[in-house]
């Protein structure tokens, strides 16, 4: 008898991984009956035929954000003392005053910061946590439908999310087996662990190492590496369009060499749009030199903000703007959602542009998937002042200590240095291909290819 999957989305970031690459028949295809346990407010039944089980109830416990909030901190700070590294309170979003409600949240948490910044005190918050879920009506919403649909086992699609702990806390206490997929390169460093499952399911060797690290109640036979889904599309060749095909569809120049400047979120870089007028000043300038290139704009899917639009609009004649093909189903981030046909236009970004320029974004894996190369900006703006997060703290950041070397990126340190690193990829006096090969295979595991069906083979031996 075929075993039965619930694949859960606490929200919408799992959707990219799960839902619209080929995750699925993979596991039909290896016999599992998979149910999708929706609490977005994506239709995966509407919009993709998928068989889904709706969470309607949203609710949670009224202290969660605080509590939830606590226990980040007090893990930071329990990094920062047990490793003597002041990186990790940067990863602190400051408090906010603003308010009567705002000013007793902040004091509030500072409060339970205090108390329990300590190991045995991390212990004590989450289970103070989940004794504040289980107390919810979602929490027994969602034990009746698992009682209901007997599921034999539950998946977590990212381990991030504070709308999976009712969930995942009534699968337990039915003795339905858990595993959560940590979702993203940089959540582990980061205290972004907000659930605790039977088992996780990692990215690589290097996120296992982090895992074990940072959460010492979890046990080396709990953590699988099994790659992500979130790169399978870029060896999908069934995706490529030709340069003709590629470049009619989006208004560009078919004489013209394209660069990706892929678009960073505010509080990574709140000043990103200029980095994209120095790209474009670069550009303008070897054109006088004989070179014919534009710039390609992809923007973070979640930034809505108008800061690019002076820098496009001045700079019209070399950017031409390709947004990503995202949905917006709600106003908060993870209400963002992206659609199967983004797969097929990154896929062709990465393939028809000459290489990417960004600020320590991962595309840097999406483009050497391709075998182009990455320039990082990391050097300030004129325009920073007291007040806006300067950039360079993000390199800082313990997932970029997993470069093999400072070759794994192209890093640009001087505004004044631009023009002349662009010519030299162009002519093929530069890369960082060889030695980011090297880390995308740190970062994602050494298969990308086989992580929707490795996944789905750990979860078939954790049912044997």
């Amino acid at each position: 008898m075929s075993k039965k999957v619930f694949v859960f989305f606490p929200d919408g970031v799992g959707l990219r991984n799960f839902a619209f690459t080929d995750f699925k028949k993979i596991g039909e295809q290896k016999g599992f009956d998979i149910t999708y346990w929706n609490n977005t407010i994506f239709s995966l039944k509407d919009n993709l035929g998928f068989n889904e089980v709706k969470i309607e109830d949203k609710s949670a416990h009224k202290l969660l954000s605080i509590y939830s909030r606590a226990r980040k901190r007090a893990e930071l700070n329990v990094s920062r003392d047990k490793f003597n590294d002041n990186v990790y309170p940067t990863y602190k979003f400051p408090f906010n005053y603003k308010g009567a409600k705002n000013i007793f949240r902040s004091l509030f948490t500072k409060w339970l910061v205090g108390k329990y910044s300590s190991p045995k005190g991390i212990t004590q918050l989450r289970e103070k946590i989940n004794k504040l879920e289980r107390s919810t009506s979602k929490y027994a919403y969602c034990k009746k439908q698992l009682q209901e649909h007997k599921p034999d086992l539950v998946f977590c699609t990212t381990q991030r999310a504070t709308q999976s702990i009712s969930a995942l806390l009534a699968a337990k206490d039915l003795g339905i087996p858990t595993v959560a997929f940590v979702y993203s390169w940089d959540n582990v460093p980061k205290a972004m662990q907000v659930v605790e499952t039977d088992y996780y399911c990692v990215w690589s060797d290097l996120m296992k190492t982090e895992q074990l690290k940072y959460y010492p109640f979890v046990k080396e036979e709990q953590v699988f590496v099994t790659g992500t889904p979130q790169f399978e599309p870029h060896f999908d060749a069934s995706l490529k369009q030709t340069k003709e095909v590629f470049f009619a569809e989006h208004n560009l120049d078919i004489n013209k060499k394209y660069i990706c400047y892929s678009g960073d979120d505010e509080t990574t870089s709140p000043l990103d749009q200029y980095y994209l007028e120095d790209l474009a000043n670069a550009c303008r300038s070897l054109n006088s030199k004989g070179y014919n290139l534009g710039v390609i704009y992809r923007k973070c899917p979640v930034d809505f903000t108008s800061r690019y639009d002076a820098v496009i609009k001045a700079n019209k004649d070399i950017i031409e703007v390709i947004d990503p093909i995202w949905q917006q189903v709600g106003s908060q981030w993870n209400q963002i959602l992206p659609t199967p046909e983004d797969f097929k236009m990154l896929y062709n970004v990465c393939e028809h542009s000459e290489f990417v320029t960004n600020v320590c974004s991962s595309t840097v894996f999406d483009f050497v998937a391709h075998n182009k190369p990455c320039i990082y900006y990391n050097y300030e703006q004129p325009q920073l002042k007291k007040g806006i997060r300067d950039i360079g703290q993000n390199y800082k950041y313990v997932h970029f200590r997993s470069m093999p070397s400072d070759k794994a990126a192209v890093i640009c340190t001087d505004k004044k240095d631009l023009e002349s690193i662009v010519q030299q990829i162009l002519d093929g006096k530069l890369s960082n291909v060889e030695e980011g090969t090297e880390w995308f295979k740190i970062v994602a595991g050494k298969q990308p290819t086989k992580a929707s069906e490795t996944i789905w083979n750990t979860l078939e031996a954790i049912l044997k």
